[in-house]
């Protein structure tokens, strides 16, 4: 079917992609997705966690729901626990094969045409269409489209290659699913020796099952066999049922994510949470606007880069200062050491200030820059108490 000419190929079937092909097959326009796996969500290195609010948005069938959360233990350096819990289930912890699967069959259930085992090699913008070439099942076919939507994730070059400029500053995630016990909520672990720069995670995927992980600005897969050795003398861990899967993950956003015939989505945007490198929401939103962006252009057969730019304002207007701040606070917290840390989980035990952020109208799982800046107007208020210590770097923020 590569003969076929398509209104739109889309590049990538994560949940961005599949997305995207799903609300512009359903509007009647011709889709066809490249993907490069043989299956969607094969070899996967994400927990899965996404609030109920980005799950709804999918509609899906909630059997590819493997666990829920209203409660999470954070660690600090020394081992200091600090349990926090909301009334209502926060976030949902997905199968990531199956979620990926569910979305690309509502897509095919629309009409979009899915090719795996299909790596793009080139994409390539003529005057009245996008050529591509791929190398389906070792054979190399031409595909052509009208547009194009670049959702291969972070650094497949194909946006490089296209101009649009390169994300430059990123962490890398290890996780490897694995065998325990009396792990019944997420955990999440703190501190510069066992995650440079971020933190490490044990999630529960099922009664005897967790996804242990962590991001780290490098050498993610060591940090994470250091990490594993340390919860050893715990007996909580069973065993190691895979490999240690790693990812680089974005923590800015690409200079430019639009182009005569192209946009670009998700990971490959830069679109994902600096805070907790949670790209899945922020894909998702990116997705929405570019198949509206797009859908319009196509029926007004204007896919200029004028017309298209106006796919990134959009996105960058619901999306782009929430990641700034997000980027900006990271930024701060890799500066801090293991003592400074401490000291935050000390200030956060005492005098009432996580019940009063958890308690806020600003709390929110997806985004974080209102509990940052409920924080600052907490600190504010009280200035001549300990909370003044949790965002001494403010003035940066």
């Amino acid at each position: 079917m590569s003969n076929q000419f398509y209104d739109v190929i889309v590049v990538g079937a994560g949940p961005a992609g599949s997305y995207a092909s799903c609300q512009l097959a359903s509007s009647g326009y011709r889709v066809a997705v490249l993907e490069q796996k043989s299956a969607p969500g094969l070899d996967v290195c994400c927990t899965g966690i996404i609030s109920t609010e980005c799950f709804d948005s999918f509609d899906i069938n909630p059997e590819v729901i493997s666990n829920r959360a209203n409660s999470a233990k954070f660690f600090s350096p020394s081992g200091k626990c600090l349990r926090l819990q909301t009334e209502k289930i926060q976030a949902c912890i997905v199968d990531r094969p199956s979620f990926d699967q569910a979305i690309a069959r509502k897509a095919q259930t629309e009409g979009a045409s899915y090719f795996f085992s299909s790596r793009v090699i080139t994409v390539t913008v003529k005057r009245d269409r996008v050529q591509i070439e791929a190398l389906c099942h070792k054979s190399k076919e031409i595909f052509a489209a009208r547009a194009a939507i670049l959702a291969d994730g972070f650094k497949s070059g194909l946006s490089q290659h296209l101009a649009l400029g390169k994300i430059n500053h990123f962490l890398t995630g290890a996780q490897v699913e694995m065998e325990a016990r009396g792990i019944d909520e997420v955990e999440i672990y703190f501190g510069q020796q066992i995650a440079p720069g971020s933190f490490a995670w044990l999630v529960p995927i099922s009664p005897d099952k967790v996804l242990a992980g962590l991001l780290a600005t490098s050498q993610a897969k060591l940090h994470l066999q250091k990490f594993l050795l340390s919860l050893s003398p715990q007996n909580r861990i069973i065993s190691q049922n895979t490999e240690i899967k790693q990812k680089a993950i974005p923590l800015q956003t690409l200079p430019r994510t639009y182009g005569d015939r192209i946009l670009v989505i998700g990971d490959a945007a830069g679109q994902v949470k600096p805070s907790t490198a949670g790209g899945i929401y922020f894909g998702h939103i990116g997705a929405a606007i570019a198949a509206e962006v797009l859908s319009e252009s196509l029926s007004s057969d204007d896919l200029t880069t004028g017309k298209l730019s106006g796919y990134q304002k959009a996105w960058k207007a619901k999306i782009g200062k929430e990641i700034s701040l997000d980027y900006r606070a990271r930024c701060v917290y890799s500066k801090l050491g293991d003592h400074q840390i401490e000291r935050v989980f000390n200030i956060l035990d005492s005098d009432g200030i996580t019940e009063t952020l958890l308690n806020s109208p600003s709390f929110s799982f997806d985004w974080h820059s209102k509990l940052l800046m409920t924080a600052l107007k907490y600190r504010l208020a009280h200035p001549w108490r300990k909370a003044r210590h949790i965002l001494p770097w403010e003035a940066n923020l």
